[in-house]
């Protein structure tokens, strides 16, 4: 490689509205963020596509998400095309090139690449990240993790976090303590070697969790509420010039409840969730700090070309209209109340909650503009904010850019930095063209006329077009409400703005001007018909599916199985099921797992001993937790443990009836009056002779691992498929990544 090519440093920070951060006007201070701007450039009109595994598919790909497979997240994929989330040989990875180009490529953090069904120990691992041109990765695979106790792969292999939180843990101090140390390596082996780095931070998806001195940095400063807030920080805007003086504050959503409005009790719990956000986005700033520091220490920081992405998407809006101390109650259809979030207080934000904002806040982080993650139509869910950073490169530093762009336009930016071609061939296959393009023109001129003139959107059917600084859109479905079933897309109604003389989509222009409006709505169906964009509200009933289809009714486990996530596990809500464990037991009286699948904030269940008696636990959500126990203790030896199931429900979160088995003798019955209709949690480990995380029950902790030898654990499923589909539709009414 040439002294030309540059190192790359893509860092993704993970559901941040435009108007959080400082430098972009937001209340969150984010000094790493302002030191990058101040010396590089800050664009005020970049896009994601509104959803996490869509956004991370174009960015690392240049091409749109739906080209590629990625039309939905990887928990929702589905048979059709755009849907599968099986990116095609035909669109290579930017780090598939730049690794054929003379680099080497490592990623750390959030995948969300990968289908859920082959996140499994059989793979396939070709769409993992190291079958995806990365050399090294170390971080997760869904779509969150816990931040104390995260669901961890050191390439394909799982691992236990390095620490506890006892130890002062978290997961995005880790991410970049292994990324700085990867470089320091790669340098000293190779300097001559450029490098690629892909830092794709949990933080700040949900669940919003941080120690306690980062949270209590903002106590206070949010009492004034989401409203005023939004004034407050559009005011900040138009001083930044990141937002047009002309620019205006768009409308309230009219079913968001205003801050006045609100109760007292609701308002300070409120206050104190987004208290946290704020400081879990500055301490997520401040460990990209670490990592900057760490390049300039090495001297590497000027030659290395910095994309800092403040959001996949739009502020999320999943925490309902009160936010949680648990999201897993909102995901399964519960609710939970100011006055369990205020009694919780102490302990938000640490291990044994998983928090989210009320939606109200996250109007608030997408200031000016209107909606929130998920709603591809509107800019609160897909203008973010960018910063680019390269002294070597760009001439220019403290400016704004006011270009257009979408998250497809990185790849070619950078292989037109690295003076890389577009590949036209890969691994023997003809390479689809990139849809991106290059932003480097706009690098040393801020006055160079937009080359990104047409774009086009779409999420759960929400959608939108961009074209020639028109935009034409509709909203199909509101996050956090149910799924509007089976009503005609062609009912929506569309709205038209012109972003030349309405930068923020204030002026809905669809009635005066509905000759451009069918102009544009013709413009979206030549692009979604191009991107095998599919509208289709039957879409999740071909949702792929994982070891509990028909044609697997009963799954064997070997004692040594490594950590199963959600989706390589058996689905076991809302129906009968067994399961069989053959052990050899050490001594009597003792407290260990023998399998369970969840933490105590995620919920889930358990089979273990207490005292030596089985015990099955099961929580949903942390807010409903009951226990069936053995009528006796169980001596050492040989045993077979068996936990049955019988489901007594046709809907979701039935009650259901437990029967307790030693050596086919029955120890113990009762009746369980919930169990979890879908949601157990994005880690949620299926774990055998031990449990991931804050423990299930507070009848042991995650050290109580069993005495003796779980040799087996058996899971024997019956059919639900009438169940299940209703599970799929409620899963995509709250969806959560």
């Amino acid at each position: 490689m040439t002294s030309k090519s540059p190192n790359v440093l893509i860092v993704l920070v993970d559901d941040m509205g435009f108007g959080a951060s400082s430098p972009f006007g937001g209340p969150i201070d984010m000094p790493t963020a302002q030191r990058l701007a101040d010396n590089g450039l800050k664009y005020n009109r970049f896009h994601t596509t509104a959803l996490c595994s869509p956004t991370r598919a174009s960015l690392l790909t240049g091409r749109n998400p739906h080209a590629v497979g990625f039309g939905t997240v990887t928990n929702f994929e589905s048979t059709d095309p755009g849907y599968n989330c099986v990116r095609p040989d035909s669109a290579a990875t930017l780090a598939m090139t730049l690794r054929a180009n003379g680099y080497n490529t490592a990623a750390f953090g959030k995948w969300h690449q990968t289908p859920g069904v082959e996140t499994g120990p059989a793979g396939p691992f070709d769409r993992w990240p190291t079958g995806e041109g990365f050399e090294h990765f170390y971080g997760f695979l869904g779509g969150s993790t816990d931040q104390y106790y995260p669901a961890l792969y050191d390439g394909i292999t799982p691992v236990d976090a390095p620490g506890t939180p006892d130890e002062s843990y978290h997961l995005s101090e880790d991410l970049a303590d292994r990324l700085v140390d990867w470089v320091r390596h790669q340098q000293a082996a190779a300097p001559e070697k450029p490098f690629f780095t892909y830092l794709a931070l949990g933080a700040t998806h949900s669940p919003l969790q941080v120690p306690q001195r980062w949270r209590d940095k903002y106590a206070g400063k949010f009492a004034h509420g989401w409203n005023r807030q939004r004034d407050i920080t559009l005011a900040r805007q138009h001083e930044l010039g990141v937002v047009p003086t002309g620019g205006e504050m768009t409308a309230w959503l009219d079913f968001i409840p205003e801050w006045d409005s609100m109760s007292e009790e609701d308002r300070l719990a409120a206050e104190l969730l987004m208290e946290l956000y704020a400081g879990f986005a500055e301490h997520t700033d401040a460990q990209v700090g670490r990592v900057i520091d760490a390049l300039e220490d090495m001297g590497a920081l000027d030659d290395t070309l910095v994309f800092y992405i403040l959001g996949d998407n739009g502020a999320a809006g999943e925490g309902g209209m009160l936010g949680t101390a648990n999201e897993g109650i909102l995901f399964n259809g519960l609710q939970d109340t100011s006055a369990r979030i205020i009694e919780k207080r102490a302990e938000l934000g640490g291990p044994t909650t998983a928090p989210q904002y009320p939606i109200g806040w996250a109007l608030a982080m997408d200031t000016p503009y209107q909606w929130v993650k998920q709603v591809a139509s509107h800019y609160g869910g897909t203008r973010n904010p960018l910063i680019v950073h390269w002294p070597s490169g760009i001439e220019s530093g403290g400016e704004i850019r006011e270009q257009w762009h979408f998250v497809s336009d990185i790849v070619p930016t950078v292989l037109d930095a690295a003076g890389i071609p577009e590949p036209e061939m890969v691994g023997g296959v003809t390479q689809q063209p990139m849809d991106g393009v290059s932003m480097r023109y706009s690098f040393d001129d801020a006055a160079e006329p937009d080359r990104r003139t047409t774009q086009y959107f779409e999420i759960f059917g929400n959608r939108g077009i961009y074209h020639e600084g028109w935009v034409a859109c509709t909203a199909h479905r509101v996050p956090m409400q149910p799924a509007t079933g089976d009503r005609p897309f062609e009912d929506d109604v569309w709205e038209l703005y012109d972003t030349n003389t309405d930068w923020t989509e204030a002026a809905d222009l669809a009635r005066s001007r509905p000759e451009k409006l069918a102009e544009l709505q013709a413009v979206f169906e030549g692009e979604a018909t191009r991107n095998q964009v599919l509208l289709d509200n039957t879409r999740m009933k071909r949702m792929r599916k994982g070891v509990d289809v028909k044609v697997r009714s009963s799954v064997t486990y070997p004692g040594s199985m490594p950590p199963l996530l959600p989706d390589a596990s058996p689905k076991l809500f809302n129906r009968s099921h067994a399961i069989t464990a053959d052990v050899d037991l050490t001594e009597s009286g003792r407290t260990g797992v023998i399998v369970a699948q969840g933490a105590r904030a995620d919920g889930g269940w358990s089979l273990y001993l207490h005292d030596g008696r089985l015990t099955y636990c099961n929580n949903v959500s942390d807010l409903y937790v009951q226990h069936v126990r053995s009528s006796r203790v169980i001596e050492p030896g040989h045993h077979t443990f068996r936990m049955e199931l019988h489901y007594e429900g046709d809907g979701l979160g039935a009650a259901a009836a437990i029967v307790l088995l030693v050596d086919g003798d029955v120890v113990g019955s009762d009746r369980i009056e919930r169990t979890t209709p879908f949601y157990i949690g994005g880690t949620g480990l299926l774990t055998v002779g031990r449990c991931h995380g804050i423990a299930i029950s507070s009848d042991y902790t995650n050290a109580d691992r069993f005495v003796g030898t779980v040799r087996s654990v058996r899971v024997d499923l019956d059919d639900v498929s009438a169940r299940e589909t209703e599970a799929d539709r409620a899963r995509v009414a709250f969806a959560v990544q």
